[in-house]
């Protein structure tokens, strides 16, 4: 389960970055809201997979709820999750 949760965190990083980054610009810049649509519901899906898994798992790799509230809140941050995999999953 944890591999799991280790891939979910890294694709959700992955689909936020690519969402805020190319999709939305393209979207107000020229227009085209495409990318958008077929990115948005990916992302949501794996932003409740990736809150679901940290919640189910926070007993498992022993964190205090100030650890938690980390990797929670790094869901909401542009590379957060990149910095949950790299500082709490890595080696674990």
């Amino acid at each position: 389960m944890k591999k799991f949760f280790r891939l979910i965190t890294l694709l959700e990083g992955l689909s936020y970055i690519l969402l805020l980054f190319i999709a939305v610009p393209l979207k107000y810049g020229a227009g085209d809201d495409f990318l958008v649509k077929i990115l948005g519901m990916p992302h949501g899906v794996l932003f409740m997979l990736y809150l679901a898994l940290a919640f189910y798992l926070k007993d498992s790799y022993e964190w205090k709820w100030q650890q938690t509230a980390v990797v929670f809140l790094a869901s909401i941050v542009p590379f957060g999750t990149f910095y949950v995999d790299r500082k709490y999953l890595k080696d674990k």
